[in-house]
């Protein structure tokens, strides 16, 4: 048993971290789904999206915060976050270029949960 590792904690609290913005992304749909709504619909996307969106997001933190199903579900949040990373590549607008970043640094977060797991503390389920 690897008692005291300092890798199984940082590799916790940045699962943590990471499930912060799913966690806030799926209250912010939740709460007010006209923006994102609205932003599918700018795509050519119908707007009802939101919603399995909105639960991919909620999913997406309970297994970054459990550890349960980590790595297949990190792999799945790495496309996602390079999909929606579309949806801000504005080259003239710097703040959404910030965000358009933000998702592939995201994107490769996950894929290294995807590759290496969730460390010591995690629910069975792979």
């Amino acid at each position: 048993m690897r008692v005291g590792r300092w890798e199984d904690s940082a590799v916790l609290v940045g699962r943590i971290l990471i499930a912060a913005l799913f966690v806030a992304g799926t209250l912010q749909k939740a709460a007010s789904p006209e923006g994102a709504a609205g932003l599918l619909a700018g795509f050519g996307l119908p707007e009802w999206l939101i919603w399995p969106a909105t639960l991919f997001n909620a999913l997406a933190a309970f297994s970054l915060l459990t550890g349960f199903y980590l790595r297949p579900m990190a792999l799945l949040l790495a496309g996602y976050c390079a999909v929606t990373s579309l949806f801000h590549l504005i080259p003239a607008d710097p703040w959404q270029m910030s965000i358009f970043v933000k998702n592939w640094a995201i994107a490769g977060g996950c894929l290294v949960l995807a590759a290496h797991g969730g460390g010591r503390f995690v629910m069975t389920g792979r």
